[in-house]
Parts: structure tokens; C-alpha cells; sequence
């Protein structure tokens, strides 16, 4: 039993577009009701929930009856202004109907940046908390071009190191991420029939920095590589991290119950 999940108070949970979505890019409603209720029945148990949303830009090409993940910036803001709004409807929607109120907290990277506007996001998180609140956070793509391009250095870029980011801000207990895949595997699983799942990773040497296959999504932006960072910021910070399958929400019951599921990156 991992002793110290199971201690877990204040947790942050993110989820991809493969998560949120079907295949055919349409918003997967049962899987974000389900979503819903597990984290309203989280909080019921007392833990503080902060929830890292992707989904926004995938959600806004169903919404404007694209194919195919536009290629130019503005039209990608375009479609996360339009997915956004929708994304939050239905988290207000579906939490609401387990008695509980959400917050959206859309940052970009010069916001945590700097010392005032980053106090003010802390400030921010922990009203929300205190007030009972689940804070809903996506990185703000209507305003910010680098996740939508992938670029530098000086971008999240990528939900997973947002959430990453948050969850040193907020001095949270655990980061889980939830993605397509059952968790950190020593090569793509997708090309590789022998490869195998890594239960726990103390630390991110260059060999698991190799294993990282950075498969992108048709719908989303992340990849292995991306966990392995978001993994590396949140082991500096002492901060453990799982990845697990995110197809079916309630496998954050056993998760937190410190059954081992998935992988776990904590520093020994």
C-alpha cells in the first residue's frame, strides 16, 4: 500500500482531451458526468479538489464542426474561446447536480511568473477551497499562443506541466494525472508488444527521459514526454505523482485508497 496517497489531502486532478472526448472528437458526456460525481464524492469526504482541465480547443472544433485541429493560431484560439465556455457549462451543469459549485481559474505562464499576480492566483485557489469550491483550471489559449504551438521554454505548453505548476502553487498533496494510457511504460506500448509498465520511478534519469515517446493526440498536446516533466517538477517539490487510465473516473477511489494502480513518481 502506498501509506502516503492514502494521506492525501489536498489533491489535484487533471485530464486530458483523449479523456473528455470520443474518438470522433465529440464531448464524451457520460465519462464527464462520472467525472463530476467522483470528485463532488472526494470532496464530500472531506479532501480538497482542484481540477486541470484540457479540452477546450478539442471541444470547440465539435462545437464549430472542424475535422481536423486547425492549423493556424488564431483560428486555434478561436475554437478554445468557443470550447472553453462549453467545457465549463457542462462541469457547472453535471457538479451542480451533486451540490457542488465550481470555479474557472484560466492563467497563462507570466501570471505565475511574477510575485504579486502569483499571490494573487494563490489567494485565489485557497478561497475557492476554504468556500468549498472545486477550482476548474485550463491554461487561458484564447490570449496565450504557446500551448497552441508547442514552442518554447517560456510556456506551459502543455496541461500536464500546468497542473505540474499548480500543484506546487497550491503546496498540493498529489497530482494525478489521467490519460490514455495505464501509466509510464519503458518504451511505446503502441510499438512495442513486450514493453511493460513501470509501477514506481524515484528518479527521472536519462533512461526513463528516453522511454518517453512523445506521441502527440490528434486532440490534445501532450504526450509521455510531457508527464516525465511534469513528474520532474513535481519531485523537486517533493510532490508525489500518478499517472493512470482515465476511461473510467472511479479508478480514483482505489488510487487514493493507495492500492497500486498505475505509476507513481515520488522522490525517496
Amino acid at each position: 500500500m502506498r501509506e502516503n496517497i492514502v494521506q492525501a489531502k489536498r489533491i489535484v486532478i487533471k485530464v486530458g482531451t483523449s479523456t473528455l472526448t470520443h474518438e470522433n472528437g465529440k464531448i464524451h458526456l457520460a465519462r464527464v458526468d462520472k467525472l463530476s460525481e467522483v470528485l463532488s464524492d472526494l470532496m464530500n469526504q472531506g479532501l480538497e479538489v482542484i481540477l486541470v482541465t484540457s479540452g477546450a480547443v478539442g471541444v470547440g472544433m465539435n462545437k464549430l464542426k472542424l475535422s481536423s485541429r486547425p492549423k493556424t493560431i488564431r483560428e486555434r484560439q478561436a475554437a478554445a474561446a468557443v470550447g472553453q465556455s462549453e467545457l465549463m457549462h457542462l462541469y457547472s451543469k453535471f457538479f451542480s447536480e451533486y451540490g457542488h459549485i465550481v470555479g474557472q481559474i484560466l492563467l497563462t505562464k507570466d501570471v505565475v511568473e511574477h510575485n504579486y499576480s502569483r499571490q494573487n492566483v494563490i489567494n485565489t485557489f485557497e478561497t475557492l477551497l476554504e468556500k468549498g469550491i472545486i477550482p476548474i483550471v485550463n491554461e487561458n489559449d484564447s490570449v496565450s499562443t504557446e500551448e497552441l504551438e508547442l514552442s518554447d521554454n517560456h510556456s506551459f505548453g502543455d496541461n500536464d506541466t500546468l497542473s505540474a505548476i499548480v500543484s506546487t502553487l497550491i503546496k498540493a498533496d498529489l497530482l494525478i494525472l489521467l490519460s490514455d494510457i495505464d501509466g509510464f511504460y519503458n518504451d511505446d506500448p503502441n510499438l512495442n508488444k513486450d514493453a511493460y509498465i513501470i509501477h514506481e520511478v524515484h528518479e527521472i534519469t536519462s533512461d526513463v527521459q528516453s522511454s518517453a515517446k512523445g506521441v502527440i493526440s490528434n486532440k490534445g498536446t501532450g504526450g509521455m514526454s510531457t508527464k516525465i516533466n511534469a513528474a520532474k517538477i513535481c519531485m523537486e517539490k517533493n510532490i508525489p505523482m500518478i499517472i493512470a487510465h482515465g476511461k473510467n473516473p472511479q479508478i480514483l477511489y482505489p488510487i487514493l485508497k493507495g492500492e497500486h494502480i498505475g505509476t507513481l513518481f515520488e522522490r525517496k
